[in-house]
């Protein structure tokens, strides 16, 4: 069991549904993983550096024996800790289950949307006024080749993930070819907050602790079982820099979902995930071709009419087309025929 769920950022969601997530959430995870005959013997559980704070009388590396010298600021540290302290109490209960706890530092990439990183993409970056943190970062090809070695390797315990090196807050900024700008003030920062919102920012209370203080991971006890950084914090900078420039070139949306019927299938259809009381399938596979997934009108009849509108967006024009014809020749659902209509109508104006 890899589990990623964990909310780690206040700007993905309010702090109820994070709440929601992180604690209740864990908890029927874990719950799951020791039921009766539960075959799970490894769990690889998805922390964050957030465990430890950010206080000014932290010490300069965070070892992983450390415990927290300060209670929990925020709403997002509570979530964390309580979280961890029901991984170890289930690793407790389950000696046979391997339990291994990954705090991950803040992570740089392409594909993350992160408060921190939002604040590094504004064009120039407000800092508290006499403070320059240290800051640790860890790319993402890193973050997801970590989760990678803690399931293919035994590793019971917890392992702080970070790149090595740490940077100045106003290293950071130069090397993305940026200026600090220091108009926070080191008392009352919450009340510019409003401001900043209006120009574009959304910095949360994790984020400014860590403007203020900083923080460092010593990550010698995860290097050990053989794990190899690829990037250091100072080359994931500049990989955000690189990414940052050719953005407005290559836009940030990229390619959206394309529907994949043969694991569309699979998910609605196998046995093995399929729940006991699911509706039967409704209609046959229409075009199946042999040896292969066919069309998206492959077990089409099992779907409700707002769960085809869903799907809609993500099929090519030929698709679209098929499907509408099988609509058509079945069931005939005007909501549905209409939706196909209004997608077919806006293909050639989108090429």
């Amino acid at each position: 069991m890899v589990d990623t769920r964990l909310v780690v950022d206040s700007i993905v969601t309010t702090a109820r549904r994070a709440h929601e997530n992180n604690v209740i959430g864990t908890m029927n995870v874990l719950a799951a993983c020791a039921g009766e005959g539960s075959p799970v013997r490894k769990l690889v559980f998805k922390s964050s550096a957030h465990y430890y704070g950010c206080e000014q009388d932290d010490p300069a590396f965070f070892r992983e024996e450390m415990r927290r010298p300060h209670p929990a600021r925020t709403a997002i540290e509570r979530d964390i800790v309580e979280a961890e302290k029901q991984v170890r109490d289930f690793g407790l209960k389950n000696d046979h289950v391997t339990v291994t706890v990954l705090r991950f530092a803040n992570a740089l990439g392409p594909d993350l949307r992160t408060s921190f990183q939002e604040w590094l993409d504004l064009p120039l970056v407000p800092t508290i006024l006499g403070f320059d943190p240290r800051c640790q970062f860890l790319h993402e090809d890193d973050m997801a080749a970590a989760l990678e070695h803690a399931v293919r390797e035994d590793l019971d315990g917890i392992f702080n993930v970070a790149a090595d090196g740490v940077l100045a807050m106003t290293e950071v900024i130069s090397l993305l070819g940026k200026a600090p700008v220091p108009v926070l003030p080191p008392w009352g920062t919450k009340a510019a907050l409003p401001v900043l919102r209006a120009l574009g920012a959304s910095p949360c209370p994790e984020l400014l602790n860590q403007l203020r203080f900083g923080r460092g991971l010593d990550n010698r006890r995860f290097k050990a079982t053989g794990f190899r950084f690829r990037y250091t914090t100072r080359e994931a900078v500049l990989k955000l820099r690189e990414h940052q420039r050719l953005a407005p070139i290559l836009g940030r949306g990229g390619e959206g979902y394309r529907y994949e019927s043969a694991v569309e299938e699979f998910l609605r259809f196998s046995p093995s995930v399929r729940a006991p009381n699911a509706r039967p399938q409704l209609a046959a596979p229409a075009n199946r071709a042999p040896g292969g997934a066919g069309r998206p009108t492959d077990a089409y009849g099992d779907l409700t009419a707002r769960e085809v509108i869903a799907m809609l967006p993500s099929l090519g024009e030929a698709d679209l087309r098929a499907l509408r014809d099988h609509e058509a020749a079945g069931a005939r659902r005007q909501s549905v025929l209409k939706a196909i209509d209004r997608l077919v109508a806006q293909e050639p104006a989108a090429r």
